[in-house]
Parts: C-alpha cells; sequence; structure tokens
C-alpha cells in the first residue's frame, strides 16, 4: 500500500474556515463521488489543523490529506483520468496554494508503539 500525505495551505483571499467548508462539502465530495477517480483511491481522509499555539506545529498549513493507492500506477492512474483535469485541478486551483502544497510518498509503516503499551 502506498501512501500520499500532503500538507495544504488554502489559496489567498479564503479564510482557514471557508477552506475548511469547501475542503470538506465540495473538494472531497467531488472525489467520492466521481467514479473514474474514486476508482483509483483506496482511501482518502482530510485532517484539519488543531488548534495548538504554532510552536507546535507548522504555521501556515491548514491541514493535510492522505490518499492511500494500491501502486504508484494507481496515483498516476488518478492524476491521467479526464476528471481530473476537468474537475479536480480547477478546483485545487481555487482552494489551494498549489506552489507551497507539500508531498510525501511512503509504504506501510513500521509499527513502533501500538497504544497497548507493548511496543511493536
Amino acid at each position: 500500500m502506498l501512501r500520499m500525505t500532503v500538507f495544504v495551505r488554502r489559496a489567498e483571499g479564503l479564510t482557514h474556515d471557508e477552506f475548511l467548508h469547501h475542503w470538506r462539502t465540495v473538494h472531497g465530495p467531488l472525489i467520492a463521488n466521481t467514479p473514474g477517480l474514486a476508482q483509483h483511491i483506496v482511501r482518502y481522509e482530510q485532517h484539519a489543523l488543531a488548534e495548538v499555539p504554532d510552536w507546535a506545529g507548522t504555521p501556515g498549513y491548514d491541514g493535510m490529506a492522505v490518499q492511500w493507492f494500491e501502486t504508484f500506477d494507481g496515483f498516476l492512474g488518478f492524476l491521467q483520468d479526464p476528471a481530473y483535469a476537468e474537475l479536480i485541478a480547477p478546483d485545487e486551483d481555487r482552494l489551494l496554494q498549489k506552489d507551497k502544497v507539500l508531498w510525501l510518498f511512503t509504504e506501510d509503516p513500521v509499527v513502533v508503539i501500538d497504544g497497548d503499551g507493548s511496543g511493536a
């Protein structure tokens, strides 16, 4: 499984609340409700910035998305689907500062602590 974590900044002119509203009620559903796009994604998560002091995070970012793909080819299929160019890319232009977005692809995790106190 391949995970793409994307740190996002809202487009200039949008408040944080306007960004979150659009991200949650327009952008996410646009992906989920477009079968050609959704077929490439195993899971899509949106994580809004928590209300913590600036020193406890990365100031300027509004959240992160995590998209899970079976393979890198699945990610490429998502980008190459005509609906991406028609629907998603223009919405990203309205929603994000695309030159400030950070992307990171990761593999399955090595679990160090799993919550029961025993470690891996």
